[in-house]
């Protein structure tokens, strides 16, 4: 492990100011779950690394708010917990598939101290919290030099660790729109074995009554991605199941898994994706039709 400086702000500017220096020599801590690691085994080399759980802008907490159009949000602080986030009561109540994506991450210890947007951050095809966000329309707050952006999820994502994010940009929350309909969701994902495995397919799908059904996916390419049926057929509990399949297989066409994973074969994964994306939107019609999110 290389030598390198530590930096400790108080001050949300500071933390900018720091990045904006040091460029892609400086690296930013908050959970360290995914940075300690990749620090001791080498992969990452930094200068400066820059802990932001001192910065008074910066907190853990899930707050009701409102987005620019007056629509309702939960606010989620840049340094919320995985924990905090599964036992939230507005979250499993308006983001089941979240709060269950969220209670999977790693181990009990992980999700003590792994934080949502430095998951999102992460930028790993195979972060669980992924697909839950994009179904749900999240939005990331960026703070920097030129002020606070909002970027859509959909939009930050672009690879394999690699986002929209300016290298002087810091993450200070992530939005969630408050659901405008009733609807059913549910996270499901497929590892080797119990336990805190990475994902070979992981997936979210959100049904609403409005018969629109919305899935995202991830572990099956460079990025997570989302896709939508708004021909209400996937929503539809008397649809034939062959209808659903074939209508499953168009939306899924641009999964793309890497031949190089040790964890699955493609052919596996795609076929994986199918049976967890038919079962995934029976289980939330049936949320849907019980009300219990």
């Amino acid at each position: 492990m290389r030598a390198f400086d530590y930096e400790r702000p108080t001050r949300l500017d500071d933390a900018i100011a720091l990045l904006a220096a040091h460029g892609p020599e400086a690296r930013l801590l908050a959970g360290g779950t995914d940075l300690i690691i990749r620090v001791r085994d080498g992969s990452l080399l930094p200068r400066v690394v820059v802990d932001l759980k001192r910065i008074a802008e910066l907190d853990g907490e899930i707050r009701d708010g409102e987005i620019r159009d007056g629509t309702e949000a939960l606010i989620i602080g840049a340094r919320t917990v995985m924990t905090d986030i599964a036992a939230d009561p507005r979250i499993r109540r308006d983001h089941r598939a979240l709060a269950e994506a969220a209670s999977v991450v790693g181990s009990v210890q992980i999700r003590n101290r792994a934080t949502l947007a430095g998951n999102v951050c992460n930028a790993s095809p195979a972060a669980d919290t992924a697909p839950a966000l994009l179904v749900d329309g999240a939005v990331v707050i960026a703070a920097g030099p030129a002020g606070t952006r909002r970027i859509p999820l959909d939009a930050f994502f672009v690879a394999s660790g690699v986002t929209t994010l300016g290298r002087d940009e810091v993450v200070t929350a992530i939005e969630l729109p408050r659901p405008r309909v009733r609807r059913g969701s549910v996270h499901v994902r497929r590892t080797r074995r119990r336990g805190h495995d990475l994902a070979s397919v992981t997936l979210a799908c959100s049904v609403g009554a409005d018969g629109v059904t919305r899935l995202a996916y991830g572990s099956l390419g460079p990025r997570p991605l989302a896709v939508a049926d708004e021909s209400g057929l996937l929503a539809d509990p008397g649809a034939p199941d062959a209808a659903k399949r074939v209508l499953l297989e168009a939306l899924f066409v641009a999964a793309s898994p890497s031949a190089r994973s040790m964890r699955a074969s493609p052919t596996y994964r795609v076929a994986m994706l199918h049976v967890l994306g038919l079962r995934a939107v029976r289980t939330a019609i049936e949320r849907l039709s019980r009300g219990d999110g």
